[in-house]
């Protein structure tokens, strides 16, 4: 059983929680994805960094690794910050136009 720090008593927003990494490196596909347990909610402004040796795999292949990671929960004004940027970086989307005529 996956054990969850929640916090800790110098900065109760910071704990560490195992997690999983599926790495993939083909012709089809090339991504690499980090599962958290289910009971961590990620929010707009947190951090997560995963610990261990970088993971190079041959190409063709897929791999899973079981490592550590450490989520940071971002306090109120960051996350006000992250939304308000998230929002203008979709209103960047709605500036685009089509034109029925040739581009001069």
């Amino acid at each position: 059983m996956n054990t969850i720090v929640q916090g800790s008593t110098v900065n109760p927003r910071v704990f560490e929680t195992p997690c999983k990494i599926t790495v993939e490196q083909s012709s089809l596909h090339f991504h690499a994805h980090v599962e958290l347990p289910e009971e961590i909610t990620m929010e707009p402004g947190d951090k997560v960094r995963v610990h261990g040796k970088p993971i190079s795999i041959p190409f063709g292949s897929r791999e899973v690794f079981e490592r550590t990671a450490t989520v940071t929960r971002a306090g109120p004004f960051r996350r006000l910050l992250t939304r308000f940027a998230a929002y203008l970086d979709l209103a960047e989307l709605y500036e685009v136009s089509f034109n029925a005529g040739r581009i001069k």
